[in-house]
């Protein structure tokens, strides 16, 4: 049986957040502060985070954001589940078999990564709902595809790098090498060459699966950033989780920009410290789509097929929380442009390199 913890919520910088990976298997019966007493009417729901965990200022902690909000306004009881180290598809399942087995309805996987474990467990449980984000090979009636335009927000990301950029060189830093990461380096690399066809994009990605750790270790996106810094890079976009905050302090340190992801990484407190450096983020509307899941179930007609989140609808998107950026006119004025073009069909953005 799993040992049952309750999570906090990790607001470090870099350092300290590589420690927070480490932890191996914790879950939580409740993730606010309600009372963790039973109570068999109430709707539970849980998740089971991606590589990096709770604590990740990106992509796991929107997810965590969407649950939070699903407690506060719904009254729904919240239940998390941490990722183990270098675990694999048997360890998801046996992680999401007790989330479903406890009574949580809608099980919602944060990653690609679920997909196997939620094909296997949503069959041995055809009457709960399982929410698996940025992945639609494995479908069911009770699955519902969680999906995103994330070249489309890469893309205006690439038009503010290029417009921003000083010496004509950005970076891009991929946190492992596969396909979904692949549509940011496609959206990213066509907006920048869209704005200024002279530009340098630089990418470089921090492993290869089935190693993945790009998506958890800081160490590893601060010394791709460095690089790239040395090779004159003045904005750096990281699409890599965890790993991202490490290429945000490498650029914040040399006084360039950083670019974040799938969270408004200006606003997250573990990055406080370097805030000023942070341009701009991609934002993936994660936190409405486990919210609406979750509120699907509850009003009794839950989701279930590809549920897509696109420029046009506001499910991705390009931060502007930075006074620095707003105030850059010629910048902001050739994201909106570009924004307009997608929505109306002008621009046709490339999911793959």
């Amino acid at each position: 049986m799993r040992r049952i913890t309750r999570i906090t919520t990790v607001g470090i910088a870099s350092a300290a957040l590589a420690l927070s990976a480490t932890a191996c298997g914790k879950s939580s019966t409740d993730s606010g502060s309600s009372s963790s007493s039973t109570d068999s009417k109430a709707t539970k729901a849980a998740i089971a985070y991606d590589i990096g965990g709770r604590g990740d200022q990106s992509f796991n902690d929107a997810a965590y954001a969407g649950l939070k909000k699903a407690e506060d306004e719904l009254g729904v009881k919240g239940a998390e589940a941490e990722p183990s180290e270098g675990e694999g598809d048997a360890d998801k399942v046996q992680r999401l078999t007790a989330l479903a087995r406890a009574g949580n309805n809608p099980v919602i996987g944060v990653g690609f990564a679920y997909a196997p474990a939620i094909e296997k467990v949503a069959k041995a449980y055809p009457k709960t709902t399982f929410g698996l984000i940025d992945d639609t090979s494995k479908t069911g009636p009770n699955i519902a595809n969680l999906v995103f335009n994330e070249e489309q927000g890469s893309y205006l990301a690439g038009v503010a790098a290029a417009k921003a950029s000083k010496t004509g060189t950005v970076g891009f830093i991929g946190g492992v090498e596969v396909p979904l990461i692949k549509k940011f380096e496609a959206g990213f690399a066509q907006g920048v060459k869209d704005t200024n066809p002279k530009a340098k994009v630089l990418v470089q990605y921090l492993t290869q699966p089935p190693n993945f750790d790009g998506f958890s270790k800081p160490d590893l996106g601060k010394a791709a950033a460095e690089g790239q810094l040395d090779k004159g890079a003045d904005v750096i976009y990281a699409a890599a989780g965890l790993a991202g905050s490490g290429s945000i302090e490498a650029a914040a340190t040399a006084g360039k920009w950083a670019i974040g992801v799938d969270s408004d990484q200006y606003n997250q407190a573990g990055l406080a410290s370097y805030k000023d450096h942070i341009l701009t983020s991609v934002t993936k509307d994660v936190s409405d789509s486990v919210f609406n899941v979750i509120k699907s179930v509850k009003d009794g007609k839950p989701q279930s097929g590809e549920i897509r989140y696109g420029l046009a609808t506001d499910g991705v998107g390009l931060a502007d929380s930075n006074p620095a950026y707003k105030k850059m006119t010629d910048v902001t004025a050739a994201v909106e442009k570009a924004k307009k073009d997608i929505v109306d069909g002008k621009i046709t953005v490339k999911t793959a390199p």
